[in-house]
């Protein structure tokens, strides 16, 4: 269902505005996007990413068949256009709830490689780890997903080390990303319930891995554009709100390679938001199928995008332009907008 709120965005659309990253940064810049009329079908691009994140759903969590209807539109949406998808980005809370055989539990058939199926994914699935897979259930969900990695018999991809950086396509890359664990400890907008199964990175882990992206971050660009991807959102409408650790530690770094998108999840809805002076735009897609969140109406006004439904979101990548689209379970297109290297963005829905 659509959120009321998404009145107020389209209503905040109405205006035509241009953002230049390199215009807001020096000071010059009033205004984030531009709004043009646009027309799909997907049509062109080299490079096709499929996302979803809060996925994973058993116990209290969500109903199974919400799962199943996002995972069969993410495969209706690839066929019909023919994709080559190149990667599937599981942004977290991968599993909820138990899961007990932990590398050997048959909900890895049954909720990844039957949900998400080799045909029309063909390709990996890089996966980042959410508040719910550092949970024991009855043992670790984090180490079964680093466990069934390592097998080496899936399309299940997730770096030990918890970060990683990779390129695509690997011939003439267009994109560089980023994965990271934003699972860090005593976060107000990373509610653990008071359970002692869940955890979280330690402190020592996180200044570890706030090491690793400093220097990754300060390595020379060699593609178009730079993407980070994480569980948790640094900024987000949703109920868990704006996370303060991720903004002290990321949210200078960030802005400082000129990071040009960061994708997450965690808050169950569909999200895009463009802060004044920023280079990054903030892309959520939690809406894989738990039970959904509704938006903070305190900030109503903090977009351009915002609702309470269930989908997935793709990212095309062009040597000039990245095309960024929400959709729901039936592949409507609910929002899309570009964003160049130079950090342009543009609302086409």
């Amino acid at each position: 269902m659509s959120h009321p709120s998404s009145v107020t965005r389209r209503r905040f659309l109405q205006s035509t505005f241009v953002f230049s990253a390199a215009a807001m940064l020096s000071g010059c810049g009033p205004d984030l996007f531009t709004e043009a009329a646009s027309a799909d079908p997907v049509t062109g691009g080299i490079a096709h990413f499929l996302m979803v994140g809060d996925w994973g759903v058993a116990g209290s969590a969500g109903n199974p068949a919400d799962q199943a209807s996002v995972a069969a539109a993410m495969q209706t949406y690839a066929e019909r256009y023919s994709l080559d998808t190149d990667a599937l980005l599981m942004l977290g809370d991968n599993f909820y709830d138990q899961m007990p055989g932990g590398v050997a539990s048959p909900r890895w058939q049954t909720q990844f490689e039957q949900m998400y199926p080799q045909n029309p994914f063909n390709c990996p699935a890089f996966a980042v780890p959410g508040n719910h897979d550092y949970q024991d259930a009855p043992q670790s969900k984090y180490d079964a997903e680093l466990a069934y990695a390592a097998l080496g018999t899936s399309r299940w991809t997730m770096p030990a080390a918890g970060y990683s950086r990779f390129l695509f396509p690997t011939a003439s890359p267009l994109v560089t990303f980023i994965t990271l664990d934003s699972n860090m400890p005593n976060e107000p907008a990373q509610p653990i319930p008071p359970n002692p199964s869940y955890y979280t990175l330690t402190d020592a882990e996180r200044l570890t891995q706030l090491a690793w992206l400093t220097g990754a971050l300060a390595e020379p660009l060699t593609t178009p554009f730079l993407v980070v991807l994480a569980h948790h959102p640094v900024y987000s409408d949703g109920p868990h709100g704006d996370n303060q650790t991720l903004i002290r530690d990321w949210d200078p770094l960030f802005q400082q390679a000129g990071v040009h998108l960061y994708l997450g999840g965690h808050d169950h809805d569909l999200q895009h938001l463009e802060l004044a002076g920023h280079p990054t735009s903030f892309f959520l897609s939690g809406a894989g199928g738990a039970t959904l969140d509704a938006e903070r109406t305190s900030l109503a006004s903090r977009g351009p995008y915002f609702q309470e439904v269930h989908g997935f979101s793709h990212l095309q990548v062009k040597p000039d332009l990245m095309i960024l689209r929400h959709l729901d379970i039936n592949g409507n297109l609910l929002h899309k907008f570009t964003k160049t290297p130079a950090g342009v963005v543009t609302i086409l829905k």
